[in-house]
């Protein structure tokens, strides 16, 4: 076969329905990010292109390896990160109040971040290599309880409340997934419910505060309620088209805090209104639908199972920021995937999707053969 007849088969074989999705999202983000700055693109709009055109790239590339590669090196993904994770501990840079980061100079690096795709493989491995018969045995469950205890208790402790529920989220689906029998999640929540006033006392002051500012953000709307008060007011303000863009009042008198990371969906939808909300929110729910609808074409355990997971992944992204943003959840510190400002999340988000392609391209592939 020639290269000339190769390449272009290969092309073919990219999912640009979701691509176009992608750089949709990313580009709207750095529209955002743009107006926060106040029509300026440093420090954050150029940064982001830069960062996402190279990291989509990276996606891509990753989708041209097979799925069992990614299976062959997880476990050695983890130990690397568990190492990682050790040495954050001691030397990590300390942001936004956690010790959670490696500086290397020319980049900060979150190991706790990749920690969230790699759990979903080695987790995803151990049930593809289970025999059915095994799966309502306690050997089913105290690997994969384990697995993801250590790096939970770890990143808890820098402390990074947010990511430990992300990664906690991401191992549970995929553990839900293989077939776990539905009472012990139901006995682990409710394990976890009567932990809740346990846990709570070993929180930070601050995580503490966020978690009563949750439940009445009303009482202190000029101290730790300010965040989530700005938020609602941005929101509420934008109407069904917006203030128009480059027009926020709150982002750019800079009443709205953290405009650029955590809270940039208020200072977007401040701009374009419910109109640009729902825009972003089809955009996520076509995502979600590609990936779901990935893991049910695939033949393989794995590769279902690590796809499901990975979307889950990224959902759980979504869905925490934008209830965190309408205060329907404390505030912990959990960015919009590709849209708001930051790397390690970024780099997440763009493996889980390069994943989620190589499983759809041999999908594909297989397909062709049949």
């Amino acid at each position: 076969m020639s290269i000339e007849s190769l390449v272009p088969a290969q092309i073919a074989r990219l999912p640009w329905s979701l691509l176009f999705i992608i750089i949709a999202i990313g580009g709207f983000g750095g529209m955002s990010l743009y107006s926060a700055a106040g029509g300026s693109f440093l420090p954050w709009a150029l940064p982001h292109a830069i960062r996402f055109s190279t990291l989509l790239a990276m996606a891509v590339t990753l989708s041209y390896f097979k799925p069992q590669f990614f299976r062959d090196f997880s476990y050695l993904a983890y130990g690397l990160l568990i190492v990682l994770l050790i040495v954050v501990e001691v030397i990590g840079a300390v942001r936004g109040g956690a010790q959670s980061w490696l500086d290397l100079g020319i980049i900060q690096l979150q190991p706790s971040e990749l920690m969230k795709p790699v759990i979903v493989l080695v987790i995803a491995g151990f049930y593809a290599g289970l025999p059915a018969g095994e799966i309502r045995k306690w050997n089913a469950i105290w690997p994969p309880a384990l697995l993801t205890l250590i790096p939970s208790v770890m990143i808890l402790l820098q402390p990074d409340l947010g990511t430990t529920m992300l990664l906690g989220f991401s191992a549970l689906t995929v553990m839900f997934l293989a077939g776990l029998p539905l009472r012990l999640f139901v006995g682990g929540a409710m394990a976890f419910a009567a932990a809740i006033p346990v846990a709570y006392s070993f929180m930070m002051p601050h995580q503490q505060e966020r978690v009563l500012i949750f439940l009445s953000p009303e009482d202190d709307p000029l101290g730790a309620g300010y965040h989530i008060t700005q938020s609602k007011i941005a929101i509420g303000s934008g109407g069904l088209f917006g203030k128009g863009f480059l027009n926020g009042t709150q982002s750019h008198l800079h009443y709205l805090p953290e405009q650029h990371t955590d809270f940039i969906f208020p200072a977007m939808v401040e701009e374009w209104g419910l109109a640009g909300g729902l825009f972003l929110i089809l955009c996520f729910a076509l995502m979600f639908r590609w990936g779901m609808a990935v893991a049910l074409e695939t033949k393989g355990r794995f590769e279902r199972l690590t796809a499901a997971g990975l979307t889950m992944t990224i959902f759980f992204y979504f869905a925490i920021n934008l209830l965190m943003v309408m205060g329907l959840a404390p505030v912990v510190g959990i960015p919009l995937p590709l849209f708001s400002y930051g790397g390690s999340a970024m780099l997440t988000v763009m493996i889980c999707l390069g994943m989620l392609m190589s499983i759809d391209r041999d999908n594909r592939k297989d397909k062709t053969r049949g």
